[in-house]
């Protein structure tokens, strides 16, 4: 297999001074970026273009998930909190012109195309989620799902580029490592004040909780004491737990049926690497096949 060096080449690509000096990036999708890499790797007619096509997704996502930092509250800001959010907006747009550049060098424009039209599916299912979001039509079951499909809609086109068991498992393979990424990232946001509205659990309580806890999450008078006594309350990391559990419990019945050991290998440290990022005692994969 070849190295994997796609990280450093992402952050080479996107590298500007300006950026980095005023505004804080969001970081790439490395288990997503790594399993992409992986498996385009293991096909020889997509070996060839496995570093290229995983550049320039990892550029579009960086892209992307830069926009979705910018704040859409009206009030009024310092001048440097205006300067970090101008620069936000550029530095979104920035890392999608090096996709475009990328690929018209190499003379890929059937990929520029499948890339734009996911980029604008992507978009579609982010007005959708938000509108109804403003409107709190929206069950903690639905909004998982929403977190899911926007994480891996960007990779799913290479379903149809894969051949035989590589693309039957690839579906597969990425709604698990998405479900994982979502519910790692939700159990953090159940703990931290700035980020807890509109995270599972915020859409959760507003499922179960009184109607005084209710009124507490969508009048946004509450503290973190609150939050942590909810969290308690209502089981909140025991449920993202199980969908841990469930998520790795998938990709190990996926990986199952793989027919490459190396591949098989590769998967299992990527999912170790999640498991280690918050020290979570969940049963680790080192026994896929």
């Amino acid at each position: 297999m070849t190295r994997y060096r796609i990280s450093e080449m992402t952050e080479h690509y996107a590298k500007h001074d300006m950026i980095h000096e005023h505004t804080k990036l969001p970081p790439i999708a490395g288990p997503r970026l790594r399993m992409l890499f992986a498996f385009l790797d293991q096909q020889p007619a997509l070996s060839k273009h496995s570093e290229l096509y995983t550049l320039v997704i990892s550029l579009v996502q960086l892209g992307m998930d830069t926009h979705d930092l910018i704040d859409t509250e009206t009030a009024r800001r310092s001048e440097k909190e205006m300067r970090s959010r101008q620069l936000n907006v550029l530095a979104g747009d920035f890392f999608s012109a090096r996709f475009y550049q990328l690929l018209a060098e190499s003379g890929q424009i059937e990929m520029i195309s499948r890339i734009s039209n996911a980029v604008c599916e992507v978009n579609r299912l982010k007005v959708n989620l938000y509108m109804r979001m403003r409107q709190l039509r929206l069950t903690a079951d639905e909004y998982f799902s929403f977190a899911v499909q926007l994480r891996s809609e960007m990779f799913q086109q290479f379903s149809s580029l894969l051949e035989g068991t590589l693309s039957r498992l690839w579906p597969e393979m990425l709604s698990g490592v998405s479900r994982f990424e979502v519910a790692l990232d939700e159990i953090e946001r159940s703990s931290s004040k700035e980020r807890f509205e509109k995270s599972w659990a915020y859409w959760h309580l507003l499922q179960v909780g009184s109607e005084e806890e209710r009124h507490r999450l969508t009048s946004q008078s509450f503290d973190q004491s609150f939050i942590n006594s909810m969290v308690d309350k209502y089981d909140i990391r025991d449920q993202l737990h199980a969908k841990l559990k469930f998520a790795a419990d998938s990709m190990k019945l996926a990986a199952g049926k793989l027919e490459s050991d190396m591949l098989t290998k590769e998967l299992s440290g990527i999912m170790e690497g999640l498991i280690n990022k918050l020290n979570i005692s969940t049963p680790a994969l080192n026994e896929m096949r």
